[in-house]
């Protein structure tokens, strides 16, 4: 696997973990009453995309085809399709359970995109295994 791909990789994981960070501190700052957590978490990730449009080394890297595609690949893990989960499941939950609030609401979008980025962690580090046993079963032969 090049060079490149790794780099992706490592780039999308990080995003995607910056965002989710940004998701928890919405949540805790409902349950909290307190906006401070997520003007924190705001702050950061501000600082983090204005580095990244400012730096040129940084903004080269991360305008090649390999970072772009793992970073769409990433927001379909964290943003879409937890999106439309949340949504269905909340439909559910206030139909057959209890109504929900705002803050469970946010909660239960915070846990599958959680769960989103864990599964895309999980595939992108089994990709890399298989592709380092293709590579040791082809040094051998």
């Amino acid at each position: 696997m090049p060079k490149v791909r790794h780099y992706a990789d490592t780039v999308a994981i990080l995003a995607g973990l910056m965002w989710l960070v940004l998701y928890w501190s919405v949540s805790i700052s409902a349950h909290l009453g307190s906006v401070e957590p997520s003007l924190a978490a705001l702050l950061m990730v501000g600082s983090l995309i204005l580095i990244s449009f400012v730096h040129r080394p940084i903004r080269v890297l991360l305008g090649r085809y390999h970072v772009r595609k793992r970073r769409t690949e990433m927001w379909m893990h964290i943003l879409a399709l937890p999106l439309v989960l949340a949504f269905l499941l909340a439909m559910v939950i206030e139909h057959l359970i209890t109504p929900m609030n705002g803050e469970q609401k946010m909660l239960l979008f915070n846990v599958l995109a959680t769960a989103g980025w864990l599964v895309f962690v999980f595939t992108l580090v089994t990709k890399l295994l298989m592709h380092l046993a293709q590579q040791k079963r082809k040094a051998r032969q």
